[in-house]
C-alpha cells in the first residue's frame, strides 16, 4: 500500500517533498496535487516508470502525456519557444493551463505526438513546483484516475482506487475536479483545444 503523507499546501513540509523526490529518483510513481486535479507522476526520464503509469491508467500507450516543468527556463529545455510563445507563457504561467509546443530533442520519444509536439504545465501550486525543482527533471502530468473515470479530488478515494499501485500519495486535502485548459501555440497560432479551469477567453486577443 502506498505511503500517504499529509502536506500543507501553502507551507509544505520539506521532509515530505524530499521523500517524494527520492521516490521519483528511484523510479517510483506518486500522486501529487496541482492547481487543478491530483496527478499521477514519475520522472519523465525513467522509461519504466512512465510505462508503469500507462499501465495504472489503462491508457493507450500511443497517446502521449504532458509533463510539469518548474519554470520558463526549464520549459525551454524541452520545447522550442518563440518570442510569441514566450510572451504568452510568461503571462499565464504558473496557472491552470497545458500548453502544446514544438518539442526539443530532450523530450523522450514516448511523450511525443506524431507532430513532434509536447504538452507542458507549470501549475500554480507550491507543492508540485517545489517537487519538480527538487527532482531536477520534469514529472508526468496526468490525472490520478484510471482512463474512462472522472478525476478524483478526494485523497481517500485515490488511496482506495490507486493505493496498491502507486508508491506515495501527497495529500493536501480535497481538490476541485476541473482539468487544465489546453492551448496549442504551435506555429505561433493560438488554438484552445480544451476548456478547463483556466479562462480561455483571454486568448482571443492573442490570435
Amino acid at each position: 500500500m502506498a505511503v500517504r503523507l499529509t502536506v500543507h499546501p501553502d507551507n509544505p513540509q520539506g521532509r515530505h517533498l524530499t521523500r517524494a523526490a527520492e521516490t521519483l529518483k528511484k523510479g517510483g510513481v506518486i500522486v501529487y496535487p496541482t492547481d487543478t486535479v491530483y496527478g499521477l507522476g514519475c520522472d519523465i526520464t525513467n522509461k519504466r516508470a512512465v510505462e508503469k503509469i500507462i499501465r495504472i491508467k489503462g491508457r493507450d500507450p500511443k497517446k502521449p502525456m504532458s509533463f510539469v516543468c518548474s519554470d520558463l527556463t526549464h520549459i525551454s529545455q524541452y520545447a522550442r519557444v518563440s518570442n510569441f510563445g514566450y510572451r504568452i507563457l510568461k503571462r499565464f504561467l504558473p496557472g491552470p493551463y497545458t500548453f502544446i509546443l514544438e518539442a526539443s530533442r530532450e523530450v523522450p520519444k514516448m511523450l511525443l505526438t506524431k507532430q513532434k509536439t509536447v504538452g507542458i504545465r507549470i501549475p500554480d501550486h507550491l507543492v508540485s513546483n517545489t517537487l519538480v525543482a527538487e527532482l531536477g527533471n520534469p514529472i508526468i502530468s496526468t490525472s490520478a484516475n484510471p482512463s474512462g473515470m472522472d478525476p478524483m479530488g478526494n485523497p481517500d478515494d485515490i488511496e482506495e482506487t490507486l493505493g496498491s499501485r502507486v508508491d506515495l500519495i501527497l495529500d493536501v486535502g480535497v481538490l476541485h475536479m476541473v482539468p487544465s485548459t489546453v492551448v496549442s501555440l504551435v506555429g505561433d497560432k493560438v488554438d484552445v483545444l480544451r476548456k478547463g479551469a483556466g479562462k480561455a477567453d483571454f486568448f482571443t486577443a492573442e490570435d
